[in-house]
C-alpha cells in the first residue's frame, strides 16, 4: 500500500483508493486555471472529471485513481513548471486539462517528448490540429473556436453583412477570428482587447460609432459576463444582434440571466441534449454540484469516460506508453460521449457536430434552444496538414 506525502496530500483531490498491492494506482495530473476571473472554467472541467470518476467508484478499469491538480493561472511559464513536475516528479500516467491555448502551445514539446497520454479539456490550438499534431495529445474539445466557423456560417444565413468582431489578444482569440472568417465570408471589423480585461466601455463606444448590423464575440468566463453586462448597460442588448462563442454558456448564464436573452451561442454541446448518456450526466452533475453543467464540465466528464475505456483496453497497465496512446485513440470511437456523435480524426481532434443555440426565456429563468446545426459530423480543415494517420 502507498501513503501520500503531506505535499501530495495537499495537491491530491478526489480518490486514492488503496485496495492492496495487487492493484496498481493510476495517477492523473490536472493543470488548468483555478484562480482569477477564469477560475470557473478550470473548476467546471475538474468537477466534470471527478464526477465521472466518482460514478465508477473512484476507479478506472478497476484500478484506484489519484488525481492531482494545479493552477496555471493562465501563465505559460507556470504551466511549463506544473507539467514538468507532473511528468518528472509525480510520474503521472495521464495529463488532463492543459489550460488556455498559449499554455498548451508552450507545453507541447515536453508533453510530446514524454510520451505521456494527455487529454485537453479546454484548448485546441490550430497548429496542433495541423502540422504540429502529436500522437499522445488528444482533445475532447475542438480545434480552437471551430464553433466560431459554425457561427460565421449561421450569421451569413441570417443575412448579416456588416459584423463587428471582438475577442482577447492571445492565440486562442486570433484562432477564433480566423475560424469565424471561414464561415463569415465578407470583411469584418476586428477588435482585440487585453486578456482578462474587465472594463470594455471604451471598446463599446467604438462599436456604437462603427454602426454594425451584428456583433460576434469570443470572451470566456468573467470577461464574457462583464462584456454582456456592460453592453446591456449601454442599451445595445436587444437592439444589436449578439452572436457568441464560449461567452454565454452554463458557466455564465446564472450570472447573466435575463441580460443574455436573445443571444446566440455556438457550441458542440448543451445540457439540453437528448442523448441517454447526456441525460445521466446532467442529472448526476446537478444533484452533486447544485448547478447546471457547462460544456467545460461535459469535456471533463467525457475525458473520464475516455480514460476508463482506454485503460480497459490495456487492462489498467500504462507502462507501455505507446500501447496506452493507441488505446486512447481506439477508445475515441468506443466510449459514450455526452454529445453523442464523436470520434477522433487523424489529428486526435473530434469529428463531431457544431450547433447554434439561442437563449430564451423559460418560466422564471432562461434556457438554451437549438437554432441550427451549421456543421454536422465535421472534420476540421487542419487535419489534412497533420502527418498522423
Amino acid at each position: 500500500m502507498k501513503k501520500l506525502t503531506l505535499a501530495s496530500a495537499i495537491a491530491a483531490i478526489g480518490f486514492s483508493m488503496l485496495a492492496g498491492a495487487a492493484s496498481a494506482e493510476i495517477k492523473i495530473g490536472f493543470s488548468g486555471v483555478l484562480s482569477g476571473p477564469q477560475a470557473l472554467l478550470g473548476q467546471d472541467q475538474i468537477d466534470g472529471f471527478m464526477l465521472g470518476l466518482e460514478m465508477r467508484g473512484g476507479k478506472f478499469a478497476g484500478q484506484p485513481v489519484t488525481v492531482l491538480k494545479e493552477d496555471d493561472q493562465t501563465k505559460a511559464e507556470l504551466g511549463l513548471q506544473i507539467i514538468r513536475k507532473f511528468i518528472e516528479r509525480d510520474k503521472v500516467d495521464a495529463l488532463i486539462g492543459l489550460g488556455f491555448t498559449h499554455v498548451m502551445l508552450a507545453n507541447a514539446k515536453q508533453i510530446g517528448e514524454s510520451g505521456v497520454v494527455a487529454i485537453s479539456t479546454q484548448g485546441g490550438p490550430t497548429k496542433m490540429a495541423g502540422d504540429g499534431c502529436l500522437a499522445n495529445i488528444f482533445y475532447v474539445t475542438q480545434p480552437n473556436a471551430m464553433s466560431a466557423e459554425a457561427m460565421g456560417k449561421f450569421m451569413m444565413s441570417k443575412g448579416h453583412r456588416k459584423a463587428y468582431v471582438m475577442t482577447s489578444n492571445y492565440q486562442g482569440g486570433k484562432d477564433a477570428i480566423a475560424d469565424f472568417k471561414r464561415g463569415y465570408t465578407v470583411p469584418v471589423n476586428e477588435v482585440y482587447t487585453t486578456l482578462n480585461q474587465s472594463d470594455f466601455s471604451a471598446e463599446i463606444a467604438q462599436l456604437q460609432a462603427a454602426n454594425p448590423d451584428s456583433i460576434f464575440v469570443f470572451y470566456s468566463g468573467g470577461m464574457g459576463i462583464n462584456f454582456i453586462k456592460q453592453l446591456s448597460q449601454a442599451g445595445l442588448m436587444g437592439k444589436l444582434p449578439l452572436y457568441t462563442y464560449a461567452t454565454v454558456d452554463g458557466t455564465s448564464l446564472p450570472a447573466l440571466r435575463s441580460a443574455a436573452e436573445g443571444v446566440y451561442a455556438s457550441t458542440i454541446w448543451d445540457a439540453s441534449s437528448n442523448t441517454p448518456e447526456n441525460k445521466k450526466f446532467v442529472a448526476a452533475f446537478e444533484a452533486k454540484y447544485k448547478r447546471t453543467p457547462s460544456f467545460f464540465s461535459a469535456f471533463g466528464y467525457d475525458a473520464a469516460n475516455l480514460l476508463d475505456e482506454a485503460l480497459k483496453k490495456v487492462n489498467g497497465k500504462t507502462s507501455d506508453k505507446k500501447a496506452f496512446v493507441a488505446a486512447v485513440k481506439a477508445a475515441g470511437k468506443d466510449f459514450k460521449s455526452v454529445r453523442g456523435n464523436f470520434r477522433f480524426g487523424n489529428n486526435n481532434m473530434p469529428i463531431q457536430d457544431y450547433h447554434v443555440y439561442q437563449v430564451v426565456k423559460k418560466g422564471d429563468g432562461q434556457e438554451f434552444k437549438l437554432a441550427a446545426t451549421p456543421l454536422a459530423s465535421y472534420q476540421d480543415p487542419f487535419a489534412a496538414s497533420c502527418p498522423l494517420k
